[in-house]
């Protein structure tokens, strides 16, 4: 199962900054998970006061030949979507809610992996329709969702997991990976 550090390693340090991302990277997990916006800055919607947070190409040299990426777009707009994907490597991941930004990507880059969250707005069927994975909120992800997914072929991630019990939970029923604040504890549970 792929653990995803949400954010970076965020339990621990503050989120979508450079320490929080060389944390994910000291503990072995396999992708860093951050939040771009339309100006390439890396925030989640309300940047807290005095953090510096970095800038897409920042977090993109951390984690080059290091880590995986998986970037989520915040409500892109205009050109936002190219200029990502113009600088991304192959094996990097993109996530969005919004089907559209993920079309346009795959339109734009063929064999990129996009992530589609379902369960607001977008089903696991229309996410099925060009997808790697589909994404699943921890509260609202069901079995009979899981087995959908995977039976149309779609990797399965959940967010944002850092219960234990609940990372080994989803490790027994097939899930891909998780998204957790804590990817120290879910590599050392898992």
């Amino acid at each position: 199962m792929l653990v995803i550090a949400h954010r970076g390693a965020s339990f621990d340090l503050p989120e979508n900054t450079l320490p929080a991302f060389e944390r994910a990277i000291e503990v072995g997990a396999d992708y860093v998970e951050f939040d771009v916006h339309n100006d390439l800055s890396v925030t989640h919607d309300r940047p807290k006061r005095g953090v510096a947070y970095p800038t897409l190409d920042e977090v993109l040299d951390l984690c080059r030949n290091r880590i995986g990426v998986m970037i989520e777009l915040k409500r892109p707009r205009g050109d936002t979507v190219k200029r990502t994907l113009e600088r991304l490597d192959d094996d990097a991941v993109l996530v969005c809610f919004q089907r559209p930004p993920l079309e346009e990507a795959r339109r734009l880059r063929p064999g990129l992996r996009t992530v589609q969250h379902v369960g607001f707005g977008v089903s696991i069927r229309r996410a099925a329709e060009g997808a790697w994975a589909a994404g699943f909120l921890n509260e609202r992800v069901t079995r009979r969702g899981l087995a959908t997914a995977q039976r149309l072929g779609l990797e399965t991630l959940v967010y944002t997991v850092n219960d234990e019990a609940r990372m080994l939970e989803l490790q027994r029923v097939g899930v891909s990976g998780i998204f957790t604040d804590r990817p120290d504890l879910a590599l050392r549970e898992l």
